[in-house]
């Protein structure tokens, strides 16, 4: 008689199926490689890219060095991975899945890029009301950008599926990684409205203090807005810790929001074994900077001469009003910007960079805590 087999999707068990049911769950998108399986009568699970016959079966290769390190020494190995070392794998994945990393870049560039030219081009149209067209433009816009928010959950879960699977040199269809993107967005939507919500609101915390710094007129005022701003680096470090590998833990680990939370602070603090740069908060807080520098890199070099005007202007102006606009007017003069439209897009483009390095900093990482 044929092997059964239990898989385990979104906390669900289906099946008894063979492994030709299999076969065809995996076509459809419906059974990926990091799915928990067990064999019938047996109750040790393992995950789906296990079963023999099912997934052309090859070790992530992050942690196929890793094995080798301990085949050849005999012992748990001294480090990981060097953090340049997953840079490299990580443009070998993105190239190896460039289409489609760049499909799912479009679930965020498509709904921006169309409330932008068109809302440019409805401001740029002599016969039509202004009122009207105002209206018709913030009406449009408003809805491009809500399009953009409802696909984000299923952009960040197609990353984290499209990287696990080319890491384990699978193949997965375009159509695939979507369906199977789509089953997250609940729980991914609810993660990012409390993660972005936080660190928003530990931002405008902390331009409020630099506001209050700047206007602090004694010594003691000073020196409380100074202890207020630490405070506030402390609580942004606690919860960078705490929510650094949110997504593979709520996507490949199939974790519901406050389990995925805690593995991730949890793996975030691992390897205390190993020295500091080794560690996976500090090869994380490393590969967020280069990207940080990058974007503010893309967006500031472009526009570096309207920014210096703008400053200046500011330095000279004593009516903020008039400075407005003055800006405002500047804007609609020059129509749409199409060199900062496509920095903009190029860095969308480039994006998927970031999640696949931290899908393999987390499959590198992973054995610290197991």
């Amino acid at each position: 008689m044929a092997e059964q087999w239990i898989i385990r999707v979104e906390g669900k068990d289906y099946g008894p199926a063979d492994l030709e049911t299999l076969r065809e769950w995996k076509a459809d998108g419906r059974v990926l490689a990091v799915n928990p399986a067990r064999r019938v009568g047996l109750e040790h699970w393992q995950t789906a890219s296990e079963i023999p016959g099912l997934f052309q079966v090859e070790p992530p290769p992050v942690q196929q060095e890793v094995g080798d390190q301990r085949s050849q020494v005999g012992e748990e190995p001294a480090s990981r991975r060097p953090s340049r070392n997953i840079l490299i794998e990580t443009f070998r994945i993105y190239f190896r899945g460039f289409f489609q990393f760049l499909g799912l870049s479009l679930l965020s560039i498509v709904p921006i890029a169309c409330a932008e030219l068109t809302s440019r081009f409805i401001d740029a149209a002599p016969d039509v009301n202004v009122d009207l067209r105002a209206a018709v433009a913030a009406a449009f816009w408003l809805c491009m950008v809500v399009l953009w928010l409802v696909l984000i959950p299923v952009y960040i879960a197609g990353i984290q599926i499209l990287s696990a699977e080319l890491a384990t040199r699978n193949r997965i269809g375009f159509l695939s990684v979507l369906n199977a993107a789509v089953k997250y967005w609940p729980r991914v939507a609810g993660l990012c409205i409390f993660v972005y919500l936080i660190f928003g609101l530990l931002f405008l915390f902390a331009f409020g203090l630099l506001a209050m710094a700047a206007s602090a007129n004694t010594v003691l005022s000073a020196v409380i807005v100074l202890g207020l701003l630490m405070l506030q680096v402390w609580l942004f470090c606690r919860f960078f810790i705490k929510v650094l590998f949110w997504q593979q833990f709520a996507v490949l680990e199939n974790l519901n929001a406050a389990d995925a939370l805690r593995e991730s602070q949890k793996l975030a603090r691992s390897g205390r074994d190993l020295s500091w740069y080794q560690r996976p908060l500090w090869r994380g807080a490393l590969i967020f900077s280069i990207w940080l520098a990058f974007v503010i890199a893309i967006t500031i070099a472009p526009q570096w001469a309207m920014f210096r005007d703008y400053l200046q202007q500011v330095m000279q102006t004593q009516d903020p009003q008039a400075l407005y606009q003055k800006m405002t007017a500047a804007m609609q003069t020059h129509g749409v910007d199409y060199q900062a439209l496509a920095w903009n897009m190029a860095e969308r483009v480039l994006q998927p960079l970031l999640g696949i390095a931290f899908v393999v900093l987390y499959l590198d990482s992973k054995p610290d805590i197991e």
